[in-house]
């Protein structure tokens, strides 16, 4: 099986939204499914490519913004994609944030 089509079998159910969480939350989480599996491949392409990198120097080498790779960072390590190296590197801003790899 492709990548994809476990994507597809796994993420229609994925909870995106917590049941206390506002409508809003759940506009916006049923919103971002059109896209959800796009952003895994590219997020997946980066680190395989560049090796591991934090959540800023994802987002900077794929375009994708910080916010969306933040997210889809934890989704993908609960589903086995990627993993923590346990090592930090600087954000933008300076401070420490996690390192993932594929």
């Amino acid at each position: 099986m492709d990548i994809k089509s476990a994507f597809d079998r796994i993420f229609p159910n994925f909870p995106r939204v917590r049941t206390t969480d506002p409508l809003t939350s759940f506009e916006a989480a049923e919103s971002i499914k059109p896209v959800v599996n796009k952003h895994y491949d590219i997020i997946l392409e980066c680190l395989q490519t560049y090796g591991a990198l934090g959540k800023d120097g994802i987002s900077s080498l794929t375009k994708l913004e910080n916010n969306q790779v933040a997210r889809r960072l934890n989704e993908m390590q609960k589903i086995g994609l990627i993993h923590l190296t346990g090592k930090t590197v600087k954000s933008n801003s300076g401070r420490n944030e996690r390192e993932w790899s594929a």
